[in-house]
């Protein structure tokens, strides 16, 4: 499997769309600190960035990866390999290489500016992390669906159509919900709600690191009281954690009963 990764990940950083992911985080994050020293404010500006861009870009690479590679990977399957260590070999190759884009990107500008003080460390960790758990969550996702769609134009369709669902059309459905039934105690409804969507629960906890849940009103104080918690922040991560388990779980079965 190690083979495979490093094959998968050398492979990938030789591709000229991986540097411009590096170079467009690498610019976007010094122009932050050029245009504000207020680390929390850069925090927010690359969160409202990585949320939406991070998702839809593993999404792509991941659908278009497996694609271009196909006839590689019938050759390893042609080889005493298990088909296990193949695919996830594959999968670690593609989502270690575009979040190490992410890390070195957003990571070199925080290390040349110096930016100091263990509370605006963690801030920044915090976006970074969350970035790079959902590159490996829509790298999965999205090996997945190209996993069990042979048709390519069905593959990309149906993956760029989960990322829009993520990203725009449950926080349409979320917010319509909550306004039919406002009459209604929905508390635990949306602390539920939140946790199946990885880019909201990903917001959540750097808006709740940034301790600006307070500028939410209602929702923000009720986040507050459940995971803004220690033991709810610890919960809400395991559950960001789980969305990349699952999905990887579910690839390496489909791959495992796939008839190439």
């Amino acid at each position: 499997m190690w083979k495979i990764l490093k094959y998968s990940f050398y492979d990938l950083m030789r591709s000229r769309w991986v540097y411009i992911y590096f170079g467009f985080y690498l610019i976007l994050t010094i122009a932050l600190f050029m245009i504000s020293s207020n680390i929390g404010q850069v925090v927010l500006s690359l969160m409202n960035i990585i949320l939406v861009l991070v998702p839809l870009v593993a999404t792509l690479f991941g659908v278009t990866y497996y694609y271009h590679t196909r006839e590689f990977t019938e050759l390893l399957l042609a080889q005493p390999l298990r088909r296990s260590h193949i695919f996830l070999g594959q999968y670690l190759g593609l989502a270690g290489s575009l979040a190490s884009c992410l890390a070195l990107g957003v990571g070199l500008p925080f290390l040349f500016y110096g930016v100091t003080g263990s509370g605006e460390v963690w801030n920044y960790f915090s976006v970074l992390f969350v970035g790079v758990i959902l590159t490996f969550v829509f790298s999965a996702i999205s090996t997945l669906v190209a996993l069990r769609n042979d048709n390519r134009i069905r593959g990309f369709g149906i993956a760029v159509l989960l990322w829009l669902v993520f990203a725009v059309i449950y926080d349409g459905i979320f917010v319509i919900l909550l306004s039919y039934f406002s009459d209604y105690p929905l508390e635990k409804f949306a602390i539920s709600m939140l946790m199946f969507n990885p880019i909201d629960l990903g917001r959540i906890l750097i808006t709740l690191q940034l301790d600006i849940a307070a500028l939410m009103g209602f929702t923000g104080a009720v986040l507050q009281k459940t995971i803004g918690t220690g033991a709810g922040r610890v919960l809400a991560w395991c559950v960001l954690v789980l969305w990349v388990v699952v999905p990887v779980w579910r690839m390496n079965r489909v791959a495992s009963r796939k008839d190439f």
